[in-house]
């Protein structure tokens, strides 16, 4: 005998259908709606041990779908649980997309508790993936790199309206320090205390060059190698740019300094998630295995870790590309079968972020993946550079995981051929 629990899970509430699997019959032993609680999660573990000591399942198994925040709490809880672990109990997390194709051949009905008897029959198929819950230190890690990713788009978004301003401030700045090829952002300390500090355009206008040069020197701390040159292009722009009226520049003056603050803010917050995020990927072995391969530095490394979770929640490399959203679905009919397909629109977002970036930087480490860019890049007409990098990150996908599958370093071929 097999039993199948059936969640249906929610903001406030947990939605439950024990399924007892027997003969090729399916029989419905409890269902019960219970708060999405430990409390109610509990009352379910207490049903699975009663009915369990009653009559001795060979297998028993806990499905839901993946809901996000709502589904983190149950599903650690039935994959964690001490009692639930003796007795051999599995716990299924399950793409939506996949419950409610199976749930259209089923039924047309829909409401929360047949939605969780549907998850138990669904159970029964033997459909279901293999990929079980995070560990909890995964699950830890996906919250510091989700901030992360977060407060970058944040920061991202205030820098924007920190340079428009700075533009209305002095319009050809921007330009003209990248036309002289000079490294010093506009976003440098030195710079932000020109732009922000006590000093007016129409002050710099009347500096010379050497008396402004001295002046960055002392706000960069020594540290400019050529600070007249740097003093001139700042000069030519502050000329160049338009003159404001004493309104319209505090105005520009409060907003550069407000978004300054904001920038600054993000900067620390990051550099707080930064350490902890830091300190689990020390606890984390495959860690090192990431790290490993040129081109993958910490942040994409704690990224791709984090939304993976434990590797042997996938069964080979085609699935974990396909939790990615990193694969092209076929196109068949009889005889004929499309040659151009695009690529899903489904998977983990943030996976296929961090993998395409990653790839994007291992492609200038590794000459292999540096040819296969190219090539691709080569066979389209349009779209080169994202059709190709996403097709090295396809390929990227199957070096990860037999990696983190056979728990290895990166060897480069040259090194594993001399030895």
């Amino acid at each position: 005998m097999k039993l199948f629990v059936g969640l249906d899970v929610s903001k406030a509430k947990l939605d439950a259908c024990f399924l007892l699997r027997e003969d090729d019959t399916n029989t419905i032993l409890w269902q019960e709606t219970v708060a999405n609680s430990e409390s109610g999660a509990t009352m379910i573990k207490d049903q699975i041990l009663r009915f369990h000591e009653e009559l001795d399942f060979d297998k028993i198994l806990v499905g839901m779908e993946a809901t996000g925040q709502y589904s983190m709490h149950p599903s650690l809880f039935f994959s964690n649980d001490p009692e639930l672990k003796l007795i051999n109990v599995e716990t299924i997390v399950e793409n939506p997309r996949v419950i409610h194709r199976f749930s259209k051949v089923w039924t047309e009905e829909k409401n929360d508790k047949l939605d969780a008897q549907i998850i138990a029959e669904f159970l029964t198929t033997g459909k279901h993936t293999k990929t079980q819950p995070r560990e909890e230190k995964f699950v830890a890690l996906l919250r510091f790199t989700r901030t992360r990713y977060q407060l970058i788009r944040q920061m991202t978004e205030a820098q924007q309206h920190y340079v428009e301003n700075l533009y209305y401030k002095c319009n050809t700045l921007s330009s003209d320090l990248k036309a002289e090829n000079i490294s010093t952002s506009v976003f440098s300390s030195t710079m932000i205390q020109l732009m922000n500090g006590d000093i007016s355009m129409a002050e710099i206008r009347t500096m010379n060059s050497v008396e402004l040069a001295a002046l960055l020197q002392k706000f960069g701390r020594g540290r400019f190698k050529d600070p007249v040159k740097l003093a001139k292009v700042i000069k030519k722009s502050v000329s160049d740019s338009y003159r404001l009226g004493k309104l319209a520049q505090d105005s520009i003056d409060i907003n550069l300094g407000v978004q300054m603050r904001v920038i600054r803010g993000f900067e620390q917050e990051i550099k707080i998630i930064d350490k902890a995020i830091e300190n689990i990927m020390e606890t984390i072995d495959s860690a090192k295995t990431l790290l490993s391969i040129p081109g993958i530095g910490p942040v994409y490394a704690a990224g791709i870790i984090a939304e993976v979770g434990q590797i042997d929640r996938f069964n080979h490399e085609a699935q974990l590309a396909k939790y990615a959203g990193l694969y092209w679905p076929k196109h068949q009919s009889g005889n004929y079968q499309k040659e151009k397909t695009p690529m899903s629109k489904s998977g983990n977002r943030y996976l296929r972020y961090y993998l395409v970036q990653a790839a994007n930087s291992v492609r200038r480490y590794i000459p292999e993946y540096e040819a296969y860019y190219q090539k691709k890049y080569k066979e389209v007409p349009k779209t080169q550079h994202k059709r190709a990098l996403v097709l090295t990150a396809r390929k990227l996908v199957r070096l990860v995981f037999a990696l983190l599958s056979d728990h290895q370093l990166y060897i480069a071929r040259s090194e594993a051929m001399e030895s």
